[in-house]
């Protein structure tokens, strides 16, 4: 009965928005009334979520244009970010789980077939690896004359794969899927090439100084795409339409934390691993010690895990600003 009586409103609300203020304060004290009746006798409720849903909307239709404070910027990276990673949780798992699966295929098939590695990485590539291992510079194509050039060059590349992976959600998660392929392919080939040589640990010391946070962004960037295609297959409630505004909308704010995380990404590789592979060139006098490169890898990885999973989980289960709104 509480859904008949109401369903007809909800709808209109949802799909029929206002620019009148008064009217728009009239329907957002409405809906928190339905909304603190749904969750006193309904919490669990797929309509409870739909009616906050629609609460949430006009609330960040209100505000949106309110003058911010000096804070405005340091609440969206404490908490607005966070809290939109923790409603796309089971995306990130499930884009995590598949991109490990394909960099296993990557090492299988080079562990079955050694041509394998040269049809994923390329002949040219290999061979240089080959030279460069025989010679005892085993990471030598980290070195350049140039870092900074280097620099710049490969933090662009980086935001271009990424935005690739997130534009292929728009054909239905397809090109994000072939992307994490590709790259997935890559890296199982490429770690295993340096484990076959007796130079596994050395690699993870040298290659995942960078790569931490590389290809776990790339991870990341891989969601917002996945992001984008629920939107698109999967509307629930809301029109398709709407639906693909709002995915696209969460897709360009999970690439906003990306573009710090590529530039210092790219940073450790023209700097940092630059030179590590100097610590393994047996002709170098240069290096950086293995305990630098070990703390800079686990600080990574705590980074990535903390703000994109631990944090938002510790954060939803508190009393953040705007909970109290139903958002």
């Amino acid at each position: 009965m509480f859904i008949k009586k109401n369903v007809d409103k909800w709808n209109s609300y949802q799909h029929n928005k206002t620019n009148d203020p008064d009217e728009t304060a009239e329907r957002f004290i409405t809906l928190v009334d339905d909304l603190s009746y749904a969750k006193t006798f309904y919490p669990k409720s797929k309509v409870t979520r739909w009616i906050n849903g629609i609460a949430a909307d006009i609330y960040q239709n209100i505000y949106q244009n309110k003058k911010e404070k000096y804070n405005r910027v340091f609440a969206f990276w404490k908490y607005e970010l966070p809290l939109l990673f923790k409603k796309y949780h089971h995306i990130l798992l499930f884009t995590f789980l598949v991109f490990l699966l394909f960099v296993l295929i990557g090492v299988f098939g080079a562990v079955k077939d050694e041509n394998f590695i040269r049809g994923v990485l390329g002949d040219n590539y290999v061979d240089m690896t080959e030279e460069n291992i025989a010679k005892g510079d085993p990471f030598g194509v980290y070195k350049s004359d140039n870092p900074f050039t280097m620099f710049v060059y490969i933090a662009m590349n980086n935001s271009f794969v990424a935005l690739l992976m997130v534009i292929g959600g728009l054909v239905a998660g397809v090109g994000t899927l072939f992307a994490m392929w590709q790259n997935g392919l890559m890296l199982g080939c490429f770690q295993y090439m340096f484990f076959s040589k007796g130079l596994g640990l050395k690699s993870v010391m040298v290659i995942w100084v960078h790569g931490t946070l590389e290809i776990l962004a790339f991870v990341i960037a891989s969601t917002a795409g996945f992001i984008i295609a629920r939107g698109i297959l999967f509307p629930g409630t809301y029109s398709r339409k709407a639906s693909f505004k709002s995915a696209i909308k969460d897709a360009l704010k999970v690439m906003i934390i990306l573009v710090p995380v590529f530039i210092i990404a790219a940073f450790f590789e023209s700097y940092v691993t630059h030179l590590m592979s100097n610590t393994y060139d047996k002709e170098s006098n240069e290096g950086l010690p293995v305990w630098a490169s070990a703390t800079i890898l686990l600080l990574s990885l705590l980074f990535i895990v903390w703000y994109f999973v631990i944090y938002p989980i510790r954060l939803h289960k508190k009393n953040y600003p705007g909970k109290r709104q139903g958002l």
